[in-house]
């Protein structure tokens, strides 16, 4: 059984998609597939149930998954350890991104980190289901650091910090009854059409919560599970208001931004592993991110 194999079962288990596995770990699928099923006879066990449209974990499948992810996160961690007897950082970080970061610059760290090691590779990893999803990806060692923004619950093995945060304002046209407020409480909003992003997304639930604190619900007939642009265009159009974070706002200056009475802050969190499961690379790489978030204050 070789570590390439593990990786190839691992990357299938996740995406339940040759497919989408062979472009995850940039092979064929023909060699993906023929990796999976020596695998599969050298253990005498069946990994996939292949007899629906989608591919399943068997039983077997599932019981590997869990000492295969922990076999190759040891064997990275070993390797990525002997980086000071090489003189220079090397590996991979696998970076869990937000959709947006409000005032800190993601882009100008990773290409400074990126000039100064550049024998790390950075894969950056985009959640359809919201940020909240990384944090079980960096318990089981699947993603070395990640962005999550407004985490509903923690997860035993996972470091969260606080990195950046700002006050989320109410977007509409200068045309809006209310653009001429200076404040506004947000149980006045509840009869608006607000452009979002889909349940489960953590600037999303943050807003839900802020309603419901206020004893209402807001509705978001336009869910949008992309950046502000989005947002602002619909909004211009008159399909919409929204909530966005101050410095997303502020790029949108045909809009009107609106402070709500009581504030409602977005938090940024740098979700990492335990010091001792975290490789040199993605160490290096927070305290990066640490450090630019810190400048923000």
């Amino acid at each position: 059984m070789e570590l390439r194999q593990l990786e190839y079962f691992v990357a299938v288990a996740d995406e339940l998609s040759f497919t989408r596995a062979a472009a995850r770990v940039h092979v064929v699928q023909s060699a993906l597939s023929t990796s999976i099923k020596k695998l599969e006879d050298e253990l005498a066990v069946q990994l996939f149930d292949r007899s629906r449209q989608q591919i399943r974990l068997t039983p077997a499948g599932e019981r590997l998954r869990e000492h295969a992810r922990h076999l190759i996160r040891s064997a990275r961690l070993a390797k990525d350890s002997l980086s000071d007897l090489r003189g220079h950082l090397t590996g991979t970080v696998d970076f869990g991104s937000l959709v947006t970061f409000g005032k800190l610059d993601v882009a100008r760290v990773l290409g400074q980190f990126h000039a100064a090691h550049p024998f790390v590779r950075i894969r950056l990893r985009l959640s359809q289901s919201g940020s909240s999803a990384y944090l079980s990806s960096i318990a089981d060692g699947t993603l070395d650091l990640a962005l999550v923004s407004a985490p509903d619950r923690g997860q035993p093995g996972v470091d969260m910090h606080v990195i950046a945060e700002e006050p989320m304002v109410f977007v509409c046209r200068a045309d809006h009854r209310l653009a001429g407020a200076g404040r506004v409480p947000i149980a006045d909003l509840d009869t608006e059409d607000l452009v979002g992003f889909p349940v489960g997304f953590g600037i999303r639930r943050m807003v839900d919560d802020a309603f419901a604190a206020a004893g209402t619900l807001g509705r978001t007939p336009y869910e949008v599970p992309a950046d502000f642009t989005v947002a602002a265009a619909l909004i211009r159009n008159g399909l919409g208001t929204a909530f966005m974070p101050a410095s997303e706002a502020a790029r949108f200056t045909d809009l009107t931004s609106v402070e709500l009475t009581v504030p409602v802050v977005w938090q940024i969190h740098l979700a990492t592993p335990q010091p001792q499961h975290t490789s040199p690379a993605a160490a290096m790489l927070a305290t990066m991110l640490r450090e630019a978030g810190s400048g923000l204050e």
